[in-house]
């Protein structure tokens, strides 16, 4: 009998989630603050989403007006003139370039020297320093020659420099936004408002004023307000937003329903469970935004790239510019390559590479019915050489149904070894129970009631019914007191058998079997093609095992395993060299999941909170599992596409801007690498968009 146990063992302890808020900042407006989210109300994570699309609109409405007063800057520019061979040339024309200027720097470029102001507070200089510096330098420098400094004046690419600029962050802020999109539909998933039912009337109510045990009544079509169990009608839900499956689920009485799905053709009555904070989906979301919050190795060492490449852009920009000087060149000269240097090496690309990866990969995955609690975890599954499964409701569908029932002692027959049984097993959400409880209730046996119910861990359960001590236990149990087994207990089928005990007396077993889901073959071949030992570790008897393993063609498999004896399984494979992940339930596999390099909890449904476990699968679907590696490899490659493209990018046009073509007449004016800046930033944020679709096709 597998993981046996009492359902209170089984629920989770949602109290122990640690949701402790990070201070998340808004850096350059990559990532978006969710830190004043309310996850007690429905419009939660609106605040943050809202704030940047108003941001977007701040970006749009600076680059337009900032647009509207370059035209001028360009036309009455001496250079642009003399470049162009017009000459048009207004009464007081430096002035009035110097007047149209100011309120492109001030105006214009506020985001970025607000920005500038706050990377020099944290005493963290980026991204912001380089464009405040660069836009800074230009434009005083320029205002100096309009009140007496003899040189030439650069208003026209101070105007276009920021224009580029602006358009480049409105552009790559919208690219930014869409990564939040999965996220935002998740939010958007809860209805407005519940159908209360008070007796014989219904009243509509707002989502905040729902409570515990609330009756509330479910049209078709609509969606579900909030966690509950149903207690009149049957439907069809659609869970695939929450859970990743396709088809609509059939929903009866007494099965539970996960606010944000959608109900199908018929009204259904629920007793509602969990709302507000405590509601699946709230913390699915709030699971998915302290993910995307929680840095990474790899986001770590972008962060740190990212840190030094400031530091190198400044030291090159102002070693630019002491060295063209040394060379006797002309100060603007010199001045216009420390600019184009500080542009164009911005480690906005870098910054970005991996956040908005980060954001994309866990909000997708979570509508695919993968919960990340650990980004490392997750990014490190690409590396996965060996997976240690738990059988049943994993590999196997986890729907038991009696096949055998056999009395070992005459004074009880086939029936009382059911009846007995099942008062042990009324109290527990496990599959084995759940197939007892069922065919006690086709033979309409009356279920006895019990007493002093306790767990064996992980061999079985135990109660006192009709004031005997009754047990229903494993294998396992029998072996360890002593006790023979039946020879007819097992028969070639893929059967599990639990025997019950009176008085630790044996009176007989009872045979289940557990049909294999039909995706389990593909994951396999799906692993077995990525070079990934599967393994199975089962408390199930040993027939039972080979039976499953053969069928799926499996590596290997221990058969009778009790929950600690799994870690011992896993520090072996390790010791070999193996990087290994472990599929369990998430409570007494908690010192396997642990112990394992990614620790993957299934069949949580409900429960999201599995404390040990890295990542949650929300179906125990085998296929997932598989997918959660394919998705692991492919955010890692857009991670890496991404880090090298921007470190690339920085190695060749630095020097470009520096000017070392400048003997074979090649120079790169600062508005110039504000564009391949900007460019850079956008192909970055498309490359990491591009991930939705690799993650979908799954």
């Amino acid at each position: 009998m597998e993981n046996h146990k009492e359902h209170e063992n089984k629920k989770i302890d949602h109290s122990k989630m640690d949701h402790s808020k990070m201070d998340m900042t808004q850096e350059e407006h990559a990532k978006m603050d969710h830190s004043k989210m309310d996850h007690g109300s429905v419009p939660m994570g609106s605040v943050g989403h809202d704030h940047h699309k108003m941001m977007i609109a701040d970006f749009k409405k600076r680059f337009w007006l900032v647009i509207v007063l370059t035209i001028p800057i360009l036309i009455i520019s001496p250079m642009i003139q003399d470049l162009v061979g017009y000459n048009f040339l207004l009464p007081g024309n430096s002035y009035i370039l110097f007047a149209l200027s100011t309120i492109v720097y001030f105006y214009g470029g506020w985001p970025f020297l607000k920005g500038f102001f706050g990377e020099i507070k944290k005493g963290v200089p980026g991204m912001m320093t380089l464009i405040a510096m660069a836009i800074s330098v230009a434009y005083f420098y320029s205002s100096a020659t309009v009140f007496g400094l003899k040189g030439v004046d650069f208003f026209w690419e101070l105007a276009t420099l920021i224009a580029i600029m602006l358009l480049g962050h409105w552009i790559e802020m919208k690219s930014v936004l869409g990564a939040s999109k999965a996220l935002q539909l998740l939010v958007s998933m809860m209805p407005a408002e519940a159908h209360k039912v008070n007796g014989d009337k219904i009243e509509d109510i707002s989502l905040d004023k729902l409570l515990k045990d609330d009756v509330i009544l479910i049209k078709p079509g609509e969606k579900v307000p909030a966690d509950g169990i149903i207690t009149e009608g049957t439907s069809y839900l659609n869970e695939s937003m929450l859970t990743g499956e396709s088809k609509p689920v059939k929903k009866e009485v007494a099965n539970k329903v996960i606010g944000g799905s959608v109900n199908g053709n018929s009204t259904i009555k629920v007793k509602v469970e969990h709302t507000g904070k405590d509601s699946y989906l709230n913390k699915v979301i709030k699971m998915v935004e302290e993910a995307q919050k929680t840095k990474s190795k790899m986001q770590n060492l972008s962060d740190r790239a990212a840190k030094w490449l400031t530091y190198i852009a400044l030291a090159i920009g102002f070693g630019t510019l002491a060295t063209w000087l040394l060379l006797g060149f002309p100060f603007v000269f010199a001045l216009e390559r420390m600019v184009t240097v500080m542009v164009i090496a911005c480690p906005h690309a870098l910054g970005l590479a991996i956040p908005l990866v980060v954001a994309i990969s866990t909000a997708v995955s979570a509508q695919n019915g993968l919960l990340i609690r650990n980004r490392t975890a997750f990014e490190e599954s690409r590396k996965i050489s060996a997976i240690l499964f738990d059988k049943t409701g994993t590999l196997t569908k986890g729907d038991f149904g009696v096949t055998r029932i056999e009395s070992v002692d005459k004074n009880y027959n086939s029936d009382e070894v059911l009846r007995l049984s099942s008062a042990l097993e009324q109290s527990s959400e496990h599959p084995i129970a759940v197939g007892i409880i069922k065919k006690v209730k086709e033979n309409n046996i009356v279920i006895p009631k019990l007493e002093k119910f306790s767990a064996i861990t992980g061999k079985g359960v135990e109660a006192i019914v009709e004031g005997k001590n009754v047990k229903v236990v494993s294998p396992g149990y029998l072996r360890e007191n002593n006790i023979s087994i039946p020879e007819d207990a097992y028969s070639d089928a893929a059967e599990t058998v639990v025997f019950i005990l009176i008085d630790s007396k044996l009176i007989g077993f009872i045979a289940l079997a557990d049909e294999i889901r039909p995706e389990s073959a593909e994951a396999i071949r799906i692993f077995k093609k990525n070079n990934i030992k599967v393994l199975m570790a089962t408390g199930d008897n040993e027939k039972t095992a080979k039976a499953v393993s053969d069928k799926l063609g499996l590596d290997g498999y221990y058969a009778e395993v009790l929950p600690h004896q799994k870690v011992e399984i896993i520090k072996e494979l390790q010791s070999k060299g193996d990087f290994v992940a472990m599929t369990g339930d998430g409570v007494n596999d908690a010192p396997a999941l642990a112990q394992a390099n990614v620790g993957i909890a299934v069949g949580s449904g409900t429960d999201v909170a599995a404390e040990t476990a890295d990542i949650i699968l929300v179906n125990s679907n085998p296929q997932d599992i598989a997918n959660l590696i394919l998705f692991g490899k492919a955010t890692y490659r857009k991670m890496i596409q991404n880090l090298l493209w921007a470190t690339a990018y920085n190695v060749v046009t630095i020097p470009l801007a520096a000017g070392v073509l400048y003997s074979s007449g090649f120079v790169l004016g600062p508005a110039v690498g504000a564009v391949f800046m900007s460019l850079s930033t956008v192909i970055v944020a498309i490359n990491a968009q591009l991930l939705k679709k690799q993650i979908n096709k799954g």
